[in-house]
């Protein structure tokens, strides 16, 4: 193979595409959405962030401005968590509008994460938002078919394929000339798209930008220039192995709907099947049965903390908790709150690892699927993805622990467990100064080890999918006929 003849493909083909003035019209087109998704993405990012952190700052005041109180009111009085949509969302929204970003904090109970922007949507979100992720995932790809279609079909239909033949020009030149010259076209629609993304980042960066941003943007640039690579020499493959120009179209068009609608679809149903999740309904009740079974701290006739009761009152030398160093009732919160806390993780942690093991299949599938690669990858390295809501959700309820705990030690510490008339210079409230000095929640990104871990099987797919690419480049070659 003779690479100077692969580049004089590669001009050719690049000439031949960017000559007619419907080719600008196209790039025009696809410019005028880019700028519309950048500047809806940004104005989205930058307002919703600001909205999240005016409601940071609000919850904190007014956790803060709580005067003179009982801790275990402290407790329950609680405040929220909202979580901060990542700097890289402005490009890929991944699973953003559809989890929810808010959370209120209190002891003894784990609510759910509300207020996703989908649930004040219309049915349209389903169908997708206009990104810069989506632009490139799939509106590139439908314009690279159209665009390279006709590449080899065209040439074998009018002739012109049997005289580059005759001429001493080889299949496999001619196939990686055209490939590289669409893969060429392709960076017309991409830098733009890249240099929007920097410059955005660069402008609107603030504390939501997580650490190794860069290199995330890096890997993520890498996988998008090999799934463009994938996709152009898939393009010219098929061209040569179709007899005619429509047919080489309409096989591409039907390699586009299995892909990108048909396949997602299939494993998402699968996944699904495989493995059913439990009603909230049913996942709350387990809770609260295994509650009931290991002790409930707010039943004053609990075997358990009958118990505990005694084994404490042995362990002081006293006959009554009004005689304990400090608030058996706060002790008791805190032994509740360790037993409720630890059966919450147990079942919510089953909970995830069905979601998971419902995603790995459509994970997995990427091996088969490069559009599947290159989504799973883009949102994961963004950090917009199921694993970064996962690890803002832990994140909320290790501070609503440490948050009741904290309230549970400062009433064992300073409330007295006798009457207010005798209580030993103790008072039954504590000072406000606690309050301020318990820290506020900062929802900090997810670590980029944790998300390189999850992006791994759709980076090992796409370096699996170059390799596959260049056999078919080589197998076509050698089995492609002129007529």
């Amino acid at each position: 193979m003779k690479w100077t003849n692969v580049r004089l493909f590669a001009l050719n083909f690049w000439n031949n595409t960017t000559k007619p003035k419907t080719f600008y019209l196209l790039y025009l087109v696809f410019i005028l959405l880019t700028a519309y998704a950048a500047v809806s993405s940004i104005k989205n990012h930058t307002t919703q962030n600001n909205i999240r952190q005016e409601h940071q700052t609000k919850a904190r005041q007014s956790w803060e401005a709580n005067p003179d109180k009982h801790p275990h009111r402290m407790a329950h009085f609680g405040t929220f968590a909202f979580r901060i949509n990542p700097s890289l969302g402005i490009f890929d929204h991944g699973l953003e509008s559809f989890t929810g970003n808010t959370v209120f904090l209190e002891a003894h109970r784990q609510n759910s994460v509300n207020f996703s922007e989908a649930t004040f949507s219309t049915g349209m979100l389903r169908f997708g938002e206009l990104s810069l992720s989506l632009l490139l995932q799939l509106v590139l790809p439908l314009i690279l078919f159209f665009v390279g279609f006709s590449s080899i079909a065209a040439d074998r239909q009018n002739g012109t394929l049997k005289i580059l033949l005759s001429q001493g020009a080889s299949w496999k030149e001619i196939l990686f000339g055209k490939s590289i010259g669409l893969f060429a076209i392709s960076m017309l629609f991409l830098i733009p798209i890249f240099l929007v993304v920097i410059i955005a980042l660069i402008i609107f960066n603030d504390q939501s930008a997580n650490n190794f941003q860069w290199l995330r943007l890096l890997l993520i640039g890498w996988s998008y220039l090999a799934f463009l690579f994938i996709i152009s020499c898939l393009t010219i493959i098929i061209s040569a192995s179709s007899k005619s120009s429509k047919n080489a179209l309409l096989r591409l068009l039907g390699v586009w709907l299995l892909l990108v609608v048909l396949l997602p679809k299939t494993t998402q149903a699968i996944g699904n099947y495989w493995f059913p999740t439990p009603s909230k309904l049913a996942f709350q009740s387990g809770i609260e049965k295994e509650v009931i079974q290991k002790g409930d701290s707010h039943n004053p006739d609990d075997p358990h903390y009958n118990n505990l009761k005694d084994s404490v009152l042995t362990a002081h030398n006293v006959s009554k908790v009004t005689d304990l160093p400090f608030n058996y009732s706060g002790f008791v919160m805190r032994e509740g709150e360790k037993i409720t806390s630890s059966l919450y993780r147990k079942h919510h942690s089953k909970l995830i690892n069905i979601y998971k093991s419902q995603n790995d299949v459509t994970r997995f599938s990427s091996f088969i699927n490069p559009f599947t690669a290159i989504k799973q990858l883009s949102m994961t390295m963004a950090g917009t993805d199921f694993s970064s809501y996962i690890d803002f959700q832990n994140q909320a309820d290790t501070y609503r622990y440490e948050l009741a705990q904290t309230m549970n030690e400062l009433q064992m510490e300073y409330i007295s467990p006798k009457k207010a008339s005798g209580s030993e210079g103790k008072t039954h409230v504590v000072g406000q100064e606690h309050w301020e000095e318990f820290q506020d929640f900062n929802h900090k990104s997810v670590s980029f080890s944790k998300s390189i871990k999850e992006a791994f099987p759709a980076l090992i797919s796409i370096l699996l999918w170059i390799l596959g690419t260049f056999w078919l480049l080589q197998f076509t070659s050698k089995k492609a006929k002129a007529i």
